[in-house]
């Protein structure tokens, strides 16, 4: 499963925990199976994050002002229509 994949899986096991109907003894299996997999999902982002340093450190040594990083503007979505 690809890594969004496993997102929406938890996701979905956080909805069942949160869903008053679900049974007690499903509710802790789901509890149980979404934090394995939370745990694994945070591993992996930590990898992936430091390999995304690895490469930015690298581009910073070619060029000594390195990348321009700006925080991501919702309203500015590509695709969207600026009215």
């Amino acid at each position: 499963m690809t890594f969004e994949e496993r997102l929406r899986k938890l996701e979905m096991l956080g909805e069942t925990v949160r869903n008053r109907d679900t049974p007690l003894e499903e509710a802790v299996k789901a509890f149980e199976q979404g934090m394995e997999l939370a745990g694994e999902l945070e591993k992996e982002l930590a990898g992936l994050e430091q390999k995304v340093e690895v490469l930015l450190g690298a581009a910073g040594e070619e060029s000594p002002a390195g990348p321009e990083l700006a925080p991501f503007d919702e309203g500015n979505r590509e695709g969207s229509s600026a009215d």
